[in-house]
């Protein structure tokens, strides 16, 4: 088998002999009761993978993990799942951390492409420590619940040591003042010529700010509408806006639409032919593709617009000399999700108390005790609003 495919493919509507369907696997539990109906590894995956089909990340990190297993299982070691032993890890942990033969493995270029497309590959390249670490994470818990589920007899991945993750003692993965004003920079400086240079110079300009002002992730920018802001009156009588958001894991978080969040919006809708403020349970997507359409972007497509504004202000930067090249291979590496750190560290910077930073950005907690914390939301408004500003 290992020979009659070329390449692996998605393993959606795979059909394979019973030797490696898993359907006679050699760890497939035998004499208790299943959980689950399935019968074959395949089955068996669909049935884990279909308890997080409502949260999309989720779902599609633990399918490209367990898919990547599957293929290699079948297509390098002509092995179902079900039958793989501890020693088998330890052969797959070494492969993700260099894929070979890289052209059966590997999409050319390191880019994604479509599912249905004959270019694709389970792998875009090598895989970090990081990368490699947080994969058998994720396969250890389908492993566990599988057997669970009375579906495999034991979990080849609990014999393996399992480290302790030390929380790293600060964030890196930030901009310092200095560079997050290269990056304003280079935003106010793109061209605005034409109208879709003009529809384009806005979106990003929002983009930003959205991503800084209210540190939500890329997904949450894709996922929630216009409609979530809404208006309420605090103790004082002042109208104060917000922003609620439905985040990872499902879970909603209000965020403080501070008045620079507010007149970017406005801004922003104007020039997309709408009323500068939104109305309750409006559908338009937070960003909007360039022309008519009223379709959210893709969360490629707003990564794609991120990583262009930074890899444009890096090359901004270099121009300048080699004193600045290494900052701007910094800032060339950055992330829509180092706009989310960026804006975590200078709220702590500016000495926001950072029980707000906790509740601004929907962390769990700051440590075992602060969920016995309670903070005022209009303080936390109040404070967001005097000292997070983005300062166009």
């Amino acid at each position: 088998m290992a020979d009659s495919l070329l390449v692996p493919a998605p393993f959606d509507g795979f059909g394979l002999p019973l030797d490696l369907d898993g359907s006679e696997g050699r760890n497939r539990a035998v004499g208790r009761p299943a959980q689950i109906a399935a019968t074959t590894d395949l089955q068996a995956i669909q049935a884990w993978l279909a308890r997080f089909v409502d949260t999309k990340t989720t779902f599609s990190n633990y399918r490209k993990e367990a898919e990547r297993l599957y293929l290699w299982a079948v297509f390098q070691l002509g092995k179902p799942i079900s039958s793989l032993t501890h020693e088998d890890f330890l052969v797959y942990q070494r492969f993700l951390l260099d894929p070979q033969p890289r052209e059966k493995w590997v999409a050319g270029g390191g880019k994604k492409h479509p599912r249905g497309d004959e270019r694709w590959r389970p792998f875009y390249g090598p895989l970090s420590v990081a990368s490699q670490r947080q994969a058998m994470i994720i396969l250890n818990v389908m492993f566990a619940w599988l057997v669970e589920a009375g579906y495999l007899a034991g979990n080849p991945l609990s014999l393996s040591r399992h480290r302790a993750r030390r929380a790293k003692p600060r964030i890196t993965r930030y901009l310092d003042p200095d560079l997050w004003q290269e990056v304003k920079a280079y935003i106010e400086g793109m061209p605005k010529e034409t109208d879709r240079e003009r529809a384009h110079y806005f979106r990003v300009r929002w983009l930003f700010t959205l991503l800084y002002l209210g540190g939500l992730r890329i997904s949450e920018v894709g996922e929630n509408t216009m409609g979530s802001f809404f208006c309420r009156r605090d103790k004082d009588s002042e109208e104060r806006w917000w922003l609620e958001v439905l985040g990872k894991g499902d879970k909603e978080r209000l965020v403080p639409a501070t008045n620079e969040m507010m007149v970017e919006l406005a801004r922003y809708r104007r020039e997309m032919g709408l009323p500068p403020y939104p109305t309750p349970n409006e559908e338009t997507p937070l960003a909007l593709p360039i022309g008519k359409s009223r379709e959210p972007l893709t969360r490629a497509a707003l990564h794609s617009i991120v990583k262009k504004v930074f890899d444009g202000a890096a090359d901004r930067l270099r121009q300048r000399g080699d004193e600045y090249v290494v900052r701007a291979n910094l800032l060339e590496r950055a992330s829509a999700h180092w706009l989310r750190h960026t804006a975590g560290s200078h709220m702590a910077d500016q000495q926001i108390d950072l029980r707000l930073v906790r509740d601004n950005l929907g962390h769990e907690s700051l440590s075992t005790t602060s969920q016995y914390l309670h903070v005022d939301d209009d303080r936390r408004h109040k404070e967001t609003e005097q000292k997070h500003r983005i300062g166009w």
